[in-house]
């Protein structure tokens, strides 16, 4: 029983270690829709490029997943959004206090704190139409 579960455990672990979060993990993925592209757009996507034209399966395999999807309409049809995110950390400094000292040495010492949270942005915007790309971009890092 002990072996079995420390066998399941490890299938565990390695099933969330292989994520697709490589290119070419992605490409043998979706090998057929890989196979299926036009040259051009197998070339853009092994350099984790994207082009207006192209399918979700070609953006999919040049930049991952999204980190959202949004449906909306408008008056040509549906219109299926994807936004990308990116992150960084945040510092704040701030200034804190401790004791100090024994008895009657005993002092308030001031000193310095760095702080770092992490922050998420939407870093890209896509925009598909019929399952093709129609426009897309890249959005700044908010200033700190």
């Amino acid at each position: 029983m002990k072996h079995l579960l420390t066998l399941l455990c490890l299938v565990l672990l390695a099933a969330g270690c292989a994520s697709s979060n490589t290119p070419e993990m992605r490409r043998a993925e979706r090998a057929a829709a890989y196979a299926a592209l036009p040259a051009e757009q197998r070339e853009l996507v092994d350099h984790g490029q994207i082009k207006v034209g192209m399918s979700t399966d070609a953006v999919y395999i040049a930049w991952g997943k999204p980190a959202q999807i949004l449906q909306s309409e408008n008056e040509r049809g549906g219109v299926t959004t994807w936004l990308y995110e990116g992150d960084w950390m945040k510092e704040s400094r701030y200034w804190a206090y401790r004791q100090t000292g024994i008895g009657p040495d005993l002092f308030l010492e001031r000193y310095l704190i760095n702080d770092y949270q992490p922050r998420t942005y939407v870093s890209a915007q896509l925009r598909f139409v019929d399952g093709k790309l129609k426009e897309w971009q890249t959005l700044p890092r908010p200033p700190d």
